[in-house]
């Protein structure tokens, strides 16, 4: 369950954020705000997850706000204008939602949330040392070290294990099931069909990743999370 504010200076834009948050299972409503003062007042006080928050505000603008937020909370930008969104992303926002939102692309934007959420909390959980896995493939269980993956694509019927050999191993296994057996620091879902390996990375241009002589694509909904955890790689 993520708790969550909306802070907006005009009460009508309020109203249409608050009043999805009962339509998304895993959202709580912690509180609404015209004043952002009293937003961060809260936020010191107690633990919020998710902050909605409008960009253009008069006593305190949107990029102000996250500048003394300092991090303690993800941050989905909800704004009028689109020419703040390099500057959101700068703080490493979680998604930019343009007025007027439709309820699809706020699911979207709490979705993204969810999982970068899961993300940071397994990441703090301690990790078990495991330098293999073993999937089955075909009549045979054919162990896999993990250090020699490069990526995985989930096809149609099947996923396809790709190698450092250039070696691949098919199995039968669905996409969650092998997500879950890999470690979660080294291993990260960034598209529907693709789990990459981290440390095999050579490059990342916009929206692809680049691996040995191939080409991974990031799903959109995959992107916030994947890049704000590459980021906090670098710290």
């Amino acid at each position: 369950m993520l708790r969550c504010i909306v802070v907006d200076d005009e009460p009508p834009a309020i109203d249409i954020i608050a009043g999805y948050v009962p339509d998304v299972s895993f959202l709580q409503l912690a509180g609404t705000f015209t004043n952002p003062v009293e937003a961060l007042m809260q936020v010191q006080k107690e633990k919020i997850d998710l902050i909605f928050l409008d960009i253009q505000m008069s006593k305190l603008t949107g990029l102000q706000f996250m500048n003394l937020l300092q991090g303690r909370s993800q941050v989905v930008i909800v704004s009028a204008y689109n020419e703040y969104a390099i500057h959101g992303y700068e703080h490493n926002i979680t998604d930019y939602l343009l007025k007027p939102v439709s309820f699809e692309r706020f699911y979207k934007a709490a979705e993204k949330a969810l999982r970068f959420a899961d993300i940071s909390s397994r990441e703090t959980l301690p990790q078990a040392t495991v330098d293999f896995i073993f999937v089955k493939s075909g009549n045979r269980m054919v162990k896999v070290n993990l250090a020699d993956i490069l990526y995985i694509e989930g096809l149609k019927n099947y996923i396809s294990i790709y190698l450092a050999d250039k070696r691949r191993v098919i199995t039968l296994q669905n996409m969650k099931t092998l997500e879950d057996l890999l470690p979660s620091h080294r291993f990260f879902r960034v598209q529907k069909s693709y789990i990459v390996n981290i440390e095999k990375i050579d490059a990342i241009e916009r929206q692809r990743i680049f691996i040995n002589d191939q080409v991974v694509p990031v799903g959109e909904a995959y992107s916030s999370g994947f890049f704000a955890a590459i980021q906090s790689l670098g710290k």
